[in-house]
């Protein structure tokens, strides 16, 4: 049905499929002083805008609003219908605090109160 409509028409669609999926999405990749708004997310990869996204590599951060989720090494795997597509090579989930380096019990006290 799409290559009856004419390409005006056809460039508007895409354009505001883009734009919805970019007003749905939270999620964003930080790749130094840039920020760059994804369009799609899954478990070995997401997608950007390849109009707006550079060839990115390297180590990058991805944030949901103000939180942050992964550190992620990625590469660039492919360019698809206006989509760059990135690949994980590693994706570390972000902790908010320190690993602990030894085993803590379920019942041990949260703080110590001095008397």
């Amino acid at each position: 049905m799409p290559e009856f409509l004419p390409k005006e028409v056809r460039e508007g669609l895409e354009r505001a499929r883009k734009a919805a999926l970019r007003k749905k999405s939270r999620l964003r990749v930080h790749a130094g002083d840039e920020i760059y708004p994804v369009l799609r997310f899954w478990e070995d990869g997401f997608a950007l805008e390849a109009e707006r996204a550079p060839h990115l590599r390297g180590l990058v951060d991805i944030y949901e609003g103000s939180r942050h989720l992964y550190q992620a090494l990625i590469v660039t795997s492919s360019e698809e219908a206006g989509e760059r597509r990135f690949e994980f090579k590693r994706n570390t989930a972000a902790a908010d605090r320190a690993p602990l380096d030894y085993d803590r019990p379920d019942d041990a006290p949260v703080a110590l109160l001095e008397g």
